[in-house]
């Protein structure tokens, strides 16, 4: 099964702008991002996508393959099919993985990988909640998923709600998710989903996964011991210079 992992980096941030290229311990994000991903075996590429000429300079500078894609995307998978089509390569299944994650974990993308096939249509990461303030944060994204492993919700608010149980104990008495967000699309039906258009659920809870489920498309699951750190806003970047040293 051939697989492509492609590595959406805008420019534009409104919390952080130009943190792709910002500076984690003498490497831009981006490149790390991009040498951790080439440390797995499942890929048989990996690309950058990009909106931008810095980035894709810089990329290039590096030595790594990388694509202009338009400034109008409106998510990373709008920018993760472009690249795809720009590319022109035969694969099964492209996996996008977050241009902010300096430290995805190379055992990530196989446990993904490892989850794939024909049947597969779309497929991401989660992860055991062990806090009550992840729980409750609503930047935290939570999943809901079926004994079979497929997707049933993603949500902001703690799913599902335990009801006539002290909030406090729900952690006790039930085993919470938290969504990881790298997705794997099976190639045609990443073709389809750009060509949806935003749904009730997406819009209320700001969630693009949800308009795929509104649309009838699986999401299967796979669950990962590994913790990420992402850079979302610049203060992010002290808690990935402590992750260095660890």
């Amino acid at each position: 099964m051939d697989i492509i992992g492609i590595i959406p980096a805008r420019y534009a941030s409104t919390r952080f702008p130009g943190k792709p290229l910002v500076d984690i311990g003498g490497k831009t994000m981006i490149q790390r991002v991009v040498e951790q991903c080439k440390k797995s075996s499942a890929l048989k590429k990996v690309i950058v996508a990009t909106d931008d000429d810095r980035i894709f300079d810089h990329v290039k500078e590096l030595g790594h393959e990388v694509y202009m894609t338009s400034p109008e995307h409106k998510n990373g998978t709008e920018r993760c099919h472009e690249a795809l089509k720009l590319d022109g390569g035969s694969y099964d299944f492209a996996i996008n993985i977050q241009g902010d994650e300096p430290f995805i974990d190379p055992e990530q993308i196989e446990l993904l990988a490892s989850v794939l096939n024909r049947k597969t249509e779309i497929a991401t990461l989660i992860k055991n909640i062990d806090n009550l303030e992840d729980l409750q944060n609503p930047n935290v994204i939570k999943a809901l998923k079926a004994d079979s492993g497929l997707a049933l919700y993603f949500s902001r608010s703690p799913i599902p709600h335990m009801r006539n149980i002290p909030t406090e104990d729900w952690m006790r008495n039930h085993q919470h998710y938290k969504h990881i967000g790298i997705y794997a699309y099976r190639v045609d039906i990443l073709a389809k989903l750009v060509t949806l258009s935003p749904t009730p659920l997406e819009l209320a809870e700001s969630l693009e996964q949800l308009r795929w489920i509104e649309n009838g498309y699986r999401i299967r699951t796979a669950i990962t011991p590994i913790e990420t750190i992402g850079i979302d806003a610049p203060e992010d970047v002290e808690k990935a210079l402590k992750e260095m040293q660890l």
